[in-house]
Order: C-alpha cells, then structure tokens, then sequence
C-alpha cells in the first residue's frame, strides 16, 4: 500500500531506513528528529506567542532593568566602563541602533531613586523583576514545568540575577574589548603557538560569549533540574541561531531604505520590535533544544496529552504516594517531581496532574524548596483515600446528575466495594512498612538516589 506524503515523513524521521546506512545514517535520522520536535514546536505558535510577550515587558522594563544594573555597577567604579559596550546589542540595526541606545541610556541616567515616590520606586523595582519572571515563565513551559518557584525563591535568585549578572555581563564584553586592543590583538597574532587559532577564533567571540548566556539561563532560570551538558549544547545552538540572524538581519537592514521611506518615522520602531521578538525566539528555540537533549523521550509526542489508563492511574497514584512517604521517613533524604519522573521512568508532564490532585485532596504537599511530602500523618492516610481522588473525583461536566442504568450502577457499586474490601484500613505507614520489609524492592527515588532516564 502507498504511503501518503504525511506517512513516509513520518517513516523517514522515526523509522529504521536511515539506521540501514551505518553511522552517517543514525546521526543523520537523529539530526532530523531534533529538528522535526523544534519546528513542529515553532509552528505550533506557542514559542511565538511567549517570545511577543516577552518583547512587550522587555519595553516596560528595559529603563528600570538598566538603571538597576547601572547603580549596581556603579559601586563598583566600573558603569563607565561598560556603557560603550552597550551599543554591540543594537549594531544590527545600523546608525539608527545607536540612536536607540543614545536614548535608552539617557533615560536610565535620568533616573533617581531619591526623586521617585515610595509607590513609584516600587513600581519601578516590580518592572525590573517582572523581566526576570517572564524569562522563568517561558523557560518554565519549553521545560514543562508548572510550578513556578516559590515566593521567598524568587526574590532571591532573581536579586541574584540582578546583582550579579551585570557584572558577568561588563567581564565578557571586557574580554571583547581587550580582544579589540590593538598591542594585545598583536602580541596574539605574532605568537606561533596561538597565532592562527587566535585568528579563527577572534571574531567569534562575542558569539560564544551570548551561546554562554543562553546556556546560563537555560541551567539556572527552569524551575526544574538541568543537566549542564544539554544547557551548553542548547546554548551553543542558540548562539549559532543568533549569529546568523545577525548576519541576515544586518543585510537585510542595509538594503531596506524603500521599505524606511514607506514607514517613515515609524520604521525604526517597527525594525526594533521585530530584532527583540526575533532575539526572544531565539532564546526560546534554543531552550526547547537543550530540552529534548536531557528528554528524548519526548522528542515524538511533543506536548500531546498522555492517556492513563484507570489502572495504571490507581497505581500511580500509590507508587508516589509510597516514595513521597519512604523519602519523608529518612530526614537525609528529599523527593521532587523530577526525581519521581526519573525513578517510576514516567515523563513529568504525565505525574503532573496525578500530583495535583493529591495536593488537592491534602495527601500530599510541597516545602519552600519545592520537595514533595506528605500532606499530614502517614499513619492518618489511608489506602483508601488515595485510590478515591483517582477513582472517584470527577465530574461529567453537567449541572444535573448522570442518571446511570441501574445493571451498570449495580456493577460499579460492586467494584467499588470490592476495592474497599481489598486495601481495608490500610494506611500508608502499613505500606511503607511492607515495602521496607521485604529485600531488593527499593527504588531509586526511595533510597535518595534518581535514576538519569538518558
């Protein structure tokens, strides 16, 4: 039977007729894999969507950002240093990039934390932050993670953004500048030894030093564990992006002077907004990359909702339960959601709302450190509970009841005694008891130590 063009797509990136051709073969379907799971991703809109938004706070926040790390720097005696630098962002836009960077930096020194009012500085503070949180908001979705952090978390991590990244930012366009240094640009180039890789590498520098921010954020900002190997790869690919949008964007601006005069004034704007929604993208392609790097298994199913079936619910339901209760028993030892994924061998997106529901019913709960435990006495929970919000919560979504024939109510009247007849007055404890007693049957979550799915 022919194929349809769909199908042999399909049959051609997650088939085995590329892996027939030995090693070229394999690195060629895997390549087609990752690039599948990221465009299909990019079409979806999703990425597109949170980049715009992240455009829109960048132009709420950009001042206070700037003026928060300009006063930081200046406790340094170093703010003078880097504002020079600040005119590399903008250098694709041309003449009219430093115009925007005249301005925005005239404001930011224009600000003065003893002319603002109490609410104002507030405010002003809130908008710095809320930039950060945006970042945190879109990494957090690439990496299917629901739960934000914690408040306290928060607010210091992200003042440990904001006080340390300036700094981070004027060492690495330091290392620009002193790389454009003519006496050292010089000392380099005649030396035999790092001559000619000095050469080939020079000028990407400032590319390796933005893959190194995107691997940063992609390590630190997700609400999630994150393997340093995939935020670099992730970061060296977002870097890769960003250097040849760069090229592409500064061409396509040197030869866009018809499409300024249809604008006119508005034409900078319009170019400005489209380099931060283009710069965001970027972040956020990169991010879904080093993503499907630490989680391959998700390389095919995308975000497409898993289907549980009501036994394997019922059990699920009980195997968190009795790791969240074996974990809290030992004081050294700590349970996330990351952990149970890695040990039960289940995506994180599939014990998401099994966890919900759990903390919803208050057996189970989380600390400030985002640790699952239990949400009261292992001895005050029952078996029984468990089951019932797996079993028995719900709803048809209709305002009346449903009305059931009365052989099929009979049925189900007897499987849910039949249920209650089997766990009795089990409680959790009984559980953790029994599976301590018996040799060999711990797991990875339980005994402290996850188990890496790749």
């Amino acid at each position: 039977m022919k194929l349809n063009p769909v199908e042999q797509l399909n049959e051609l990136v997650w088939g085995d007729m590329l892996h027939r051709h030995g090693l070229p073969g394999r690195v060629l379907s895997t390549s087609l894999r990752y690039l599948y799971a990221v465009l299909r991703d990019f079409f979806s809109g999703q990425l597109t969507m949170r980049a715009m938004s992240l455009v829109y706070t960048t132009l709420l926040s950009i001042v206070p950002l700037l003026a928060f790390s300009f006063s930081v720097l200046k406790g340094f005696g170093i703010h003078e240093q880097i504002q020079d630098q600040m005119y590399l962002f903008l250098e694709p836009l041309g003449a009219r990039g430093e115009e925007i960077t005249d301005k925005v930096m005239s404001l930011v020194h224009n600000v003065d934390g003893r002319v603002l009012g109490g609410v104002s500085l507030a405010f002003f503070m809130w908008t710095a932050v809320s930039m950060v949180q945006k970042v945190e908001e879109g990494l957090n979705y690439v990496w299917y993670v629901s739960e934000p952090r914690s408040f306290a978390r928060r607010f210091t991590e992200y003042m440990a953004v904001l006080m340390i990244g300036p700094l981070a930012i004027f060492i690495a366009l330091g290392m620009i500048t002193a790389l454009q240094n003519q006496s050292i640009v010089q000392y380099l180039v005649q030396n035999e030894i790092v001559g000619p890789l000095f050469v080939a590498t020079s000028k990407l520098t400032p590319y390796f030093i933005v893959a190194g921010v995107f691997a940063f954020l992609y390590w630190f900002m997700p609400n999630t564990r994150v393997r340093v190997l995939p935020a670099l790869l992730g970061g060296l690919a977002g870097g890769f992006i960003w250097a040849s949008m760069v090229i592409i964007f500064t061409t396509f601006i040197a030869t866009a002077s018809a499409r300024q005069a249809v604008y006119a004034s508005f034409a900078i704007a319009i170019v400005t907004l489209i380099w931060l929604y283009l710069n965001w993208l970027t972040l956020l392609i990169g991010a879904q990359l080093a993503f499907y790097i630490q989680h391959p298994e998700y390389l095919r199913i995308g975000r497409q909702e898993p289907r549980l079936s009501n036994s394997m619910r019922e059990r699920l339901a009980l195997n968190v339960m009795l790791l969240v209760g074996r974990a809290f028993r030992d004081p050294k030892r700590s349970l996330s959601i990351q952990d149970l994924s890695d040990s039960l061998q289940i995506p994180s997106l599939t014990l998401e709302p099994i966890l919900r529901d759990l903390e919803g019913d208050g057996l189970l709960t989380t600390n400030e450190k985002d640790e699952l435990l239990p949400g009261r006495e292992t001895a005050r929970i029952t078996l029984r509970e468990v089951l019932d919000v797996v079993r028995s919560q719900g709803g048809t979504g209709s305002w009346r009841e449903p009305r059931w024939e009365k052989h099929v109510d009979d049925v189900g009247r007897r499987l849910d005694e039949a249920t209650v007849a089997t766990v009795g007055d089990l409680t959790l404890v009984d559980l953790i008891d029994e599976a301590e007693q018996e040799p060999g049957t711990g797991s990875a979550a339980g005994d402290g130590h996850p188990v890496d799915e790749d």
